[in-house]
């Protein structure tokens, strides 16, 4: 539709020429003349206007258009973003996925909508025009063109440099934004360490290679424009001389000249915005090239072919010779371990031990290699992931809060959860006489990632939506470390009447969160130290016995 309304607009302008030939023939040769002078300025007026009309049409089809293919674009990036797994997230930034929905998109959709409003014009314009010139004259028409050669090959060759200078300006605005995004986040740490002025001047170097990157682009495309505009001003002076000794000679009429003109001066914008044109599409280019990384990257951890069919997922997990990495050296070595259906497990350890890794493979967070976990006999690979995720309540080390009500923050996994729910899952996270004190309860804006709660409260908030889910499988990655020791107890009591027959797997350095445990399980260097309950580890003397003397004798410290 666009593409016809573009063609109506450039057909209207290419007949104005033609007029304005036949109205100075008229008035050269009046007996030869078809109509009168004023008839035709009144077509050329007519005709101008109706281009004008026709002209809004065009663009705004045209422009629409790329905005709605924008809106497609970027809700298909967000669908592959979610659908994408922590490995890949661990090695972005936030700014830079930032940067590509904001500033990618929009190079995106300026090519789509005035790069290719222009290019369809320039090749229409470019066709039209030189084929009625060459109606008129192909001499003249050689004559014009020449100098386009040379301007081609040295056009090519900038754009070639512009695309690579674009793709680098894209890429240091995107460090730009991720610089900015977390100097935001961590805005307390930054004034708490007065290193405001090593941020700006970090800042200002990034800024300065960004700066530094668009000016070469802008070199680049000042230099593309007075190749362009020289180009067709030398085929102008070309026409102008030769065209006006073949009027003199009588070769040529005036009007053919007139209209020679109307139509090589038709070729002059559109050779002009072409630099404009290249440098959209070497933007657009590097932009899109940027969104595809997102758009065809692909999760590590997969839906299986043919998801294992069977009863509800009851909680009994077995782990066989399983070792992992992220890259950097084993966290986790040959550990096997296995877990019956309702068993409350305690996992501790030194720190980088392994045990939140070992905790985030149980709902596939990370990839693992097939047969090494099972749930109730059945390897987790074989699991539709929303099956698996579904079963498992996952309070992770960090609680992260939407900036939204406290209520939609704990329904978040259940977002029917009626009021009655919400105010059991907050009383068993120990919540629910804090929650009262808030200005509007459970509709209290908690800020962005929770920052009108203390962490404690956050702590308690992620632990009462994991609640919410009535999980098989519960999961609290060390999720007391921010409440104090009676506000512990108060949880553990708690949680221990929400247990059930639910299997439970606590990560804890607080040996106290642990000890009723049924089985308590010591990480070391990725491997199983010791494992056993409280008083059998005690009796053991080992690695557990040496850690609970420590936290006894630190807390009589803290005591006095």
């Amino acid at each position: 539709m666009g593409g016809g309304w573009l063609l109506a607009t450039n057909a209207l302008a290419l007949l104005i020429p033609w007029l304005m030939k036949l109205a100075v023939e008229g008035l050269q040769f009046p007996t030869r003349a078809l109509h009168h002078p004023g008839w035709y300025a009144g077509a050329i007026a007519l005709a101008a206007l109706a281009q004008g009309v026709v002209r809004i049409f065009s663009r705004t089809t045209l422009l629409h258009a790329a905005r709605r293919i924008e809106f497609r674009i970027r809700e298909d990036l967000y669908a592959r973003l979610l659908s994408l797994d922590l490995p890949w997230f661990d090695r972005k930034r936030t700014g830079d996925i930032l940067s590509r929905f904001a500033n990618d998109l929009t190079n995106v959709r300026m090519l789509l909508g005035f790069g290719v409003l222009n290019i369809i014009n320039t090749v229409v314009v470019y066709i039209a025009a030189l084929a009625l010139m060459v109606r008129i004259s192909p001499f003249l028409t050689l004559c014009a063109v020449v100098p386009f050669p040379l301007m081609v090959v040295a056009v090519k060759r900038l754009s070639a440099s512009m695309f690579r200078r674009s793709r680098r300006a894209q890429e240091e605005l995107a460090r730009l934004s991720s610089q900015v995004e977390e100097n935001v986040s961590a805005m307390a740490v930054v004034k708490a360490y007065c290193r405001e002025e090593a941020q700006i001047s970090a800042f200002r170097e990034t800024n300065s290679r960004y700066l530094d990157c668009n000016m070469a682009m802008a070199a680049l495309r000042g230099a593309m424009l007075p190749v362009m505009a020289g180009a067709g001003a030398v085929g102008t002076l070309i026409v102008l001389f030769l065209g006006g000794e073949r009027v003199i000679a009588g070769v040529l009429t005036l009007g053919d000249f007139v209209a020679f003109n109307g139509y090589l001066a038709m070729l002059v914008w559109p050779t002009i915005i072409m630099g404009w044109i290249l440098n959209l599409m070497q933007r657009g280019a590097a932009s899109m090239a940027r969104l595809n990384e997102v758009l065809d990257a692909e999760p590590a951890v997969r839906e299986p072919d043919e998801p294992a069919a069977g009863a509800a997922i009851r909680g009994a997990i077995e782990f066989r010779h399983i070792s992992f990495s992220y890259g950097n050296g084993l966290v986790l070595e040959n550990l096997s371990l296995s877990i019956p259906a309702g068993a409350r497990i305690g996992i501790v350890g030194p720190i980088g031990s392994g045990k939140s890794t070992l905790v985030r493979l149980i709902p596939r967070l990370y990839p693992v290699p097939d047969g090494s976990i099972l749930i109730d006999g059945t390897d987790i690979n074989r699991l539709a992931l929303k099956e698996l995720r579904g079963a498992v309540g996952f309070v992770p080390q960090e609680s992260f809060l939407f900036s939204r009500t406290l209520g939609e923050n704990i329904s978040f996994g259940k977002a029917e959860a009626n009021p009655a729910e919400l105010h059991t899952v907050t009383r068993l996270a120990s919540l629910a006489g804090e929650v009262t004190r808030f200005p509007h309860g459970y509709d209290t804006l908690v800020g962005e990632r929770g920052v009108t709660l203390s962490g404690g409260q956050k702590q308690r908030a992620a632990i009462a939506r994991a609640l919410l889910k009535d999980p098989a499988i519960l999961i609290l990655d060390d999720p007391l470390s921010a409440v104090d020791a009676r506000t512990e107890e108060e949880i553990l009591a708690g949680l221990a009447t929400y247990y059930g027959s639910r299997t439970v797997l606590i990560v804890s350095h607080r040996l106290s969160a642990v000890r009723a445990c049924d089985l308590i399980v010591i990480l070391d260097g990725g491997r199983i130290a010791e494992q056993g309950s409280h008083v059998e580890l005690l009796a053991r003397d080992g690695l557990y016995a040496a850690m609970w003397r420590e936290q006894q004798l630190r807390e009589e410290i803290e005591r006095y």
